[in-house]
């Protein structure tokens, strides 16, 4: 498995933070794991539950350990199995937007990778009470690998069988 390359930029009005990280497994299933809701929770260690279905339009009650709060973000754009954008908050208020991507790389992994831009006046006021992103993002990314991985040798396992 290699290891997920974490970045972070600022400025007054805004912050964001990006992960990439390379995975062995074909496209569909990253997309797979990456699209169930139901079972997030049960690889993703930075994911304690999320309501609803993860599709384009559809908004998400998302609960994540230590935090009391429910975030409500809004699948606003899709383009399976390739791209996805979650959206919250009010535009120069405080907002939030997370990017997911998945790109075929040179040596048959998919690269994925997640960044998310806080902005606005709020932000601004805010942005000392915002947590270390590092090690969550490099969470998310660490987990997702595995169970694509995981998930992709049990199916080729399978199949494998069946022959």
């Amino acid at each position: 498995m290699s290891e997920p390359v974490f970045i972070q930029t600022s400025d007054r009005y805004s912050m964001t933070c990006c992960v990439r990280m390379a995975i062995f497994a074909p496209q569909e299933v990253i997309w797979w794991v990456l699209t169930d809701a139901q079972g997030f929770s049960q690889w993703n260690s930075t994911v304690e539950r999320i309501d609803g279905d993860i599709r384009e339009g559809e908004r998400l009650g998302l609960r994540v350990p230590g935090v009391e709060r429910v975030f409500t973000p809004r699948v606003s754009q899709v383009q399976a199995p390739r791209r996805m954008v979650w959206s919250d908050g009010l535009r120069f208020v405080f907002r939030g937007v997370r990017r997911f991507e998945l790109r075929p790389l040179d040596d048959g992994a998919i690269e994925f990778s997640m960044q998310e831009r806080f902005s606005g006046v709020v932000f601004a006021l805010l942005r000392k009470t915002m947590p270390d992103f590092q090690p969550i993002f490099e969470a998310y990314a660490r987990d997702l690998c595995r169970e694509s991985e995981r998930v992709n040798e049990r199916m080729a396992s399978r199949s494998s069988r069946t022959a």
